[in-house]
């Protein structure tokens, strides 16, 4: 399937590739862009209320995730903040950021792993395959994050993001 992802754990990394139907600069704008950002960051039945982006190399990236999926128990109404400080940016090709879990200042959670991670855009006949290297401190924090059902998340919110690219290119 072309829309499938491609998952795996190479020691401290998760490595995430997938191909999008959509340009590279489109794909690329949806990942820097908060107006693009809201429509589809998130698993199914989460919102971005909260999206603020200072696009640049020393900027952030603060965002809010709510549930607003009754359906989805426990974490109806729950609340995750989170930070990202990008490093390096280059335009469509590549974004490479430090992940952090935050609360709503921006105070980085103690105690929850962070991630440095790489993402690449690349052009493949008028589609994008994006991949993406998260490198944990250890292979126990990734595990951390794999056991709170990281990759299932992940999975949704590019899934979400395929279909939002359909509906905007």
């Amino acid at each position: 399937m072309p829309n499938e992802m491609i998952t795996r754990v190479e020691g401290q990394e998760l490595v995430l590739e997938r191909v999008f139907d959509a340009p590279r600069e489109l794909v690329f704008k949806a990942f820097s862009e908060a107006e693009h950002l809201k429509h589809w960051w998130g698993p199914r039945g989460w919102t971005l209320p909260v999206c603020t982006i200072d696009f640049r190399p020393g900027g952030i990236w603060h965002y809010c995730m709510k549930c607003v999926d009754e359906k989805q128990g426990d974490f109806y109404g729950m609340e995750s903040w989170g930070k990202a400080v990008y490093q390096d940016i280059v335009e469509p090709e590549k974004i490479v950021y430090t992940d952090y879990f935050s609360d709503a200042e921006g105070n980085i959670t103690e105690g929850m792993p962070s991630s440095d991670i790489t993402m690449e855009f690349i052009e493949q006949d008028g589609k994008t395959k994006i991949i993406s290297r998260g490198r944990f401190e250890s292979a126990e924090a990734l595990k951390t994050v794999m056991d709170m059902g990281m990759e299932q998340g992940i999975t949704e919110t590019w899934d979400r993001l395929a279909e939002y690219l359909q509906s905007v290119k």
